[in-house]
């Protein structure tokens, strides 16, 4: 199922994220602020279990997080909305997928995981700015649900209908988040009209 997240605050700090003029570090701290903001409901489901703590006043009945949270920003930009989530889940885990795209064939190409071994057991968000072709990001989720995950969330900021109707068609369980759904693809394989190449936008390589 595609949520679109269309938040005033959201939606004011992906315009900055479009912006070409924007700088470097300016893209990386809008991202990290609009993946918080987006944590907020992507969060909204997760089960609570009972606790007992003692207040300043009496022992009080209360409630905490009852599943294990696992980051899995798909390298290279994903990695560019991880400290915006666990600023507010300090005690999410973070696994890596190195995946880049194939600029002929489009298609993607692994070259690193590393998850954690709980990943069986916990609430999955697979990070990647941009939803474009779907290639990437449905091999992401495909590597972790080998590992195990039944509980896969998939989070970007801006998406092309293209990339949304791969992950449906591949992965009808997971969820997509977006902050934005934009036009299409270019000839290239680009989101239009997106914002750039968010990899390089964030480490300043181009």
């Amino acid at each position: 199922m595609l949520i679109l997240l269309q938040h005033p605050l959201i939606t004011h700090k992906l315009t900055l994220l479009r912006d070409r003029s924007t700088s470097t570090k300016e893209f990386r701290e809008t991202l990290n602020e609009v993946s918080g903001l987006m944590a907020f409901e992507i969060t909204r489901d997760l089960p609570l279990r009972e606790v007992s703590v003692e207040t300043p006043l009496r022992t009080s009945r209360a409630r905490v997080l009852a599943t294990e949270i696992v980051l899995v920003p798909v390298l290279r930009a994903g990695l560019g909305m991880v400290e915006g989530i666990t600023n507010l889940v300090p005690t999410a885990k973070v696994g890596h997928i190195g995946l880049y795209r194939n600029e002929e064939t489009l298609q993607p190409v692994t070259y690193y995981e590393k998850l954690p071994d709980t990943i069986s057991s916990a609430m999955v968000l697979v990070l990647d700015p941009m939803l474009a072709t779907g290639g990437s990001a449905s091999e992401a989720i495909r590597c972790v649900k080998g590992k195990g995950a039944s509980r896969v969330k998939l989070v970007s900021v801006v998406g092309a209908p293209e990339g949304v109707r791969r992950i449906e068609n591949d992965h009808p369980d997971v969820d997509i988040y977006l902050a934005a759904l934009d036009e299409g693809l270019n000839e290239s394989g680009y989101i239009i009209p997106g914002l750039g190449d968010a990899g390089d936008r964030i480490f300043g390589t181009k």
